[in-house]
């Protein structure tokens, strides 16, 4: 494993130390990202056939630390029954049904190397069901702020692993004020002295601490490998937070700085959200270089329902410099993919799976893309976790009466006379 040579800003690109806990930049609040000196890394050392079946097969490329794991990444690579040239990363077979599970993984490794007690997030769904597992897993308390209108998998989730979960009146965007205020009183308290250090919670909110990006970015390194080493030409990415889209990039630098990856310009990183909640394909369209809060935010496909992703201005240059885009699609047109995949492909996607699956047939008629283009389209999570919210959007309701079956002495073998 490389040694960590220090925490990069990906805004003023000043460095800090990684010896220490670290949340954002200390100098302008930028998103960290963790630097290797790749050169204690051999070039001829990229993973083989067989191995280990998860993430950590990148172990050459991540953190030195004892992982607090459940089984994550390494998920398979699924070829589209009607489309030759296209290829869905189901990351549904991730521990707790999503691929948020790579990134709380490694931060939950890194919090249990660092000493924290207690770490704080909040989420628009998956991420909380995640947390909650992995801190289990790691004997560390979570707590979580969630908007009380999740999907009832993720609630559930949370209470079951034992995090302290709050719902909230409001949006992910009100869940992480709520986190940053009390970690601000917290520290207050500290420095009065009326609350021990270990008792101040840790912020591993999305972007605002290193070590979720190395988890995910991970997902780059198996496409990359899955597709014999080779870039595909387009690589779709449902986009709340964004974490998954800035982790790839950075494994794709760093795979070119190894040659692990046969040379080939990058793929184009399409960025899909819903029309409900779409302040980075506003940011887009509107050519400039962060997003501005989105009101009213609504959309079924809740992981898209952030209203202003902290690393924002991080996709739009990852868009730009691979000659990507950003699509924003309505929930009637997510759901008819969602429904086209489950009938014609055999998966059950999850919303923002289903808007990626879209966003490529709108991708195709508009010609931005080519049949023959080789595209990866990632499926973030299971649709069985959101059947609440899918069977709302489709308008089916469960049947009220709940009369149980009756017994009727029918006398014989089965039952008496």
């Amino acid at each position: 494993m490389p040694p960590i040579a220090s925490l990069e800003c990906s805004r003023c690109h000043k460095h800090v130390t990684a010896d220490t806990p670290q949340t954002v930049c200390p100098h302008c609040a930028g998103s960290l990202y963790v630097r290797y000196d790749l050169s204690a890394v051999d070039p001829a050392g990229r993973p083989q056939p067989g191995g280990a079946q998860s993430m950590w097969r990148y172990s050459a490329v991540l953190p030195e630390v004892e992982p607090v794991t459940l089984g994550e990444g390494w998920t398979p690579m699924l070829r589209s029954r009607r489309h030759t040239n296209l290829y869905l990363k189901e990351e549904a077979t991730n521990p707790t049904g999503s691929f948020k599970a790579r990134g709380m993984s490694m931060a939950v490794s890194m919090a249990r190397q660092y000493g924290l007690k207690k770490l704080a997030a909040p989420s628009a769904g998956n991420a909380a069901g995640a947390l909650a597992a992995y801190a289990a897993a790691a004997g560390i308390e979570a707590h979580i702020f969630m908007p009380r209108d999740v999907p009832m998998a993720n609630y559930l989730e949370g209470v079951a692993y034992g995090a302290k979960v709050t719902l909230v009146d409001g949006l992910i965007s009100d869940c992480a004020r709520m986190v940053t205020e009390r970690i601000k009183e917290q520290k207050a308290e500290h420095a009065a002295g009326r609350l021990a250090a270990e008792d101040v919670w840790f912020d591993i909110s999305t972007l605002k601490e290193p070590f979720r990006v190395e988890g995910k970015k991970t997902m780059g390194y198996e496409l990359v490998e899955q597709l014999g080493w080779e870039y595909p030409d387009a690589v779709f990415y449902p986009t709340g937070g964004g974490v998954g889209l800035i982790g790839m990039w950075k494994a794709f630098e760093e795979m070119e700085a190894l040659g692990w990856v046969k040379p080939g310009k990058r793929p184009k990183m399409v960025a899909v959200q819903a029309s409900g909640c779409s302040p980075v394909a506003r940011a887009y369209e509107a050519g400039e270089s962060s997003s501005k809060f989105f009101d009213n935010a609504a959309t079924f496909a809740a992981g898209l329902r952030v209203p202003k992703p902290y690393g924002d201005y991080i996709i739009l240059e990852i868009v730009r410099e691979s000659d990507g885009t950003v699509v924003s699609l309505d929930d009637q047109t997510i759901l008819q993919s969602l429904l086209d995949w489950s009938r014609n492909e055999g998966l059950l996607l999850s919303p923002e799976g289903a808007a990626a699956t879209a966003a490529y047939d709108h991708l195709l008629s508009t010609g931005f893309l080519a049949p023959t283009d080789r595209v990866v389209i990632f499926n973030t999570g299971a649709g069985l976790k959101y059947v609440d919210m899918i069977a709302e959007t489709m308008g089916l309701k469960r049947p009220t009466e709940k009369k149980l079956p009756q017994r009727s002495p029918v006398g014989g073998i089965i039952t008496p006379v």
